[in-house]
């Protein structure tokens, strides 16, 4: 018994996961990770010029995967998007919110406008996605699990940050009040906290070497992040190999919050 659970504690195959955010690089390479290895993949994003290439490059791949558009922070959006899934897949597993916004700016110049939306992005629409997606596990009764994207920032503030450090924070907050809540369901509720990676918004930092230089001091990894980093935690929280772990806010951050 114990062999065979060894063995097959990393596998996924055959599990139906939902990514939001599919569009970004965080998104975008969690998608291939879990489908590449072998679990069925639901795509959302808000834009379909930007999600059905990703969708026909995975089919290209061989992944089984199918796409939603819709917008993470509009509840029909997310309700739609969760009758999707089990209309195409039969049923949701795994539940992965890497869709996110920031606009830094100082808590003078933003507008509750430009607060709300940060806010609507990160904390809303994850919300409501745990909600629709939490509620069909329930209704299951196979339990499933919880993936918050989340960021180094949730627990560290930062210059300009005030909507973004807040979201990140009740991100982190949600996953373990969600992790008690859910805890009789077998339903487990963790957050992955990253530090900067390299994407759009973020791909000055890798060439500014001045910048980049002054925020490896606190880096004990020596580099900033890839996409690709964060897949295996990803996969390790979707596994039964953490069915021990419920509530943890995890950080992949090259060692940013130990130093």
């Amino acid at each position: 018994m114990i062999k065979d659970f060894v063995n097959g504690m990393f596998d996924i195959t055959g599990k139906t996961v939902i990514i939001t955010g599919a569009t970004g690089a965080l998104g975008k390479a969690l998608s291939y990770g879990f489908g590449h290895a072998g679990a069925n993949v639901m795509l959302n994003g808000r834009k379909e010029a930007t999600l059905k290439p990703v969708y026909e490059d995975m089919i290209a791949q061989g992944i089984k995967c199918r796409y939603f558009v819709g917008d993470p922070a509009d509840e029909e959006s997310v309700k739609g998007l969760v009758a999707k899934t089990v209309e195409e897949f039969g049923e949701v597993n795994v539940l992965v919110t890497a869709a996110g916004f920031n606009a830094p700016k100082s808590i003078i110049d933003h507008t509750l406008e430009d607060w709300q939306m940060i806010m609507d992005a990160n904390v809303k629409g994850t919300w409501l996605c745990c909600k629709y997606a939490g509620e069909q596990m329930v209704k299951q009764g196979k339990g499933g699990k919880v993936i918050l994207v989340s960021s180094a920032r949730s627990k560290m503030g930062m210059k300009n940050y005030t909507g973004y450090c807040t979201a990140k924070g009740g991100i982190d907050l949600m996953a373990q009040s969600l992790a008690c809540e859910w805890g009789e369901y077998g339903i487990n509720v963790n957050t992955f906290n990253p530090t900067v990676f390299r994407s759009e918004l973020t791909e000055w930092m890798f060439k500014d070497d001045t910048a980049k230089t002054k925020f490896l001091t606190r880096i004990p990894a020596g580099r900033l992040g890839e996409p690709e980093d964060f897949i295996g935690t990803a996969i390790f929280l979707a596994s039964d190999a953490s069915n021990f772990i419920t509530g943890a806010n995890i950080a992949v951050d090259g060692g940013y919050w130990a130093n």
